[in-house]
């Protein structure tokens, strides 16, 4: 969670990334060791057989086989596949779990987690309206893994004193390992792409996405003022003037308008 919202690039995904950290306890393990593993195996690639239906008159018609290497088949159709993605899916548990460091240093009291964060986020590029040019499934899609490295190296704030390039590099790596987990394969491509693409704000789509997670922000801000009747300032100046799309900025104009105005009423 960081309340100082100005962007920062990522080290380009093919530059080897050397840096070293802790990682999470949220891991899991195999089932001959005790000791937690990370999966680096490459996925072994063997046909598969699916069949296609085409619907006919009677509701069936006919079917059509279609051999594919178990790289591209669904995530979960076979034993090894369905084995990374539990392992993954147990690692993204501490999402759930690990709450949003700027609101502990606040002193909120059960603040949001990472996951609720992106959650709300994915909701925001569902309901918004539409935009020429912008693929709102690949918003959503995006807002679900912005802050997925976090799973590992967890929620690092501007008051960690972490340089934003280490901090950038730190994810890298972490979402490396993950994805390692996934076992690899497309959907790995894509969650790597999807953030990269997110931590460039490097389309349209980017930048809608980096504007709901100020929007957000300062959303839960000010419902934790009315919540704990703090004064949460910080989080609005340090996102004021800093949305790049027509929808951030008349979200947050209608936010902070219903913020003075229980202000106002507070003080009269």
């Amino acid at each position: 969670m960081a309340v100082n919202s100005s962007t920062h690039r990522a080290l380009p995904l093919n530059r080897p990334v050397q840096l070293r950290f802790r990682l999470s306890p949220a891991f899991f393990y195999n089932r001959t060791s005790s000791r937690p593993v990370f999966s680096t195996d490459a996925p072994n690639l063997r046909l598969v057989s699916v069949r296609a239906h085409k619907p006919g008159s009677d509701g069936f018609g006919y079917k059509k086989s279609v051999n594919l290497t178990d790289s591209e088949a669904p995530i979960g159709s076979s034993s090894s596949s369905t084995s990374s993605a539990i392992d993954f899916l147990t690692l993204c548990h501490s999402l759930k779990t690990t709450k949003r460091k700027g609101w502990i240093n606040h002193g909120i009291k059960g603040p949001e987690s990472i996951a609720d964060h992106m959650y709300r986020m994915a909701l925001m590029a569902l309901i918004a309206g539409d935009i020429p040019g912008v693929d709102r499934e690949r918003c959503i899609k995006i807002a679900i893994v912005h802050d997925i490295a976090e799973a590992i190296v967890g929620d690092i704030t501007p008051s960690d004193g972490v340089p934003k390039e280490v901090k950038s590099r730190m994810e890298q790596e972490a979402l490396n390992e993950m994805c390692k987990v996934l076992g690899g394969g497309m959907r790995a491509e894509e969650i790597q792409e999807l953030w990269a693409e997110y931590e460039n704000n490097a389309s349209i789509e980017a930048n809608l996405v980096k504007d709901f997670d100020k929007v957000e922000m300062i959303l839960q801000a000010l419902e934790y003022e009315m919540e704990h009747g703090k004064v949460l300032d910080e989080f609005f100046l340090s996102t004021a003037g800093k949305f790049q799309t027509e929808i951030g900025k008349c979200w947050a104009a209608e936010i902070n308008s219903r913020r003075n105005s229980r202000l106002a009423n507070k003080l009269s």
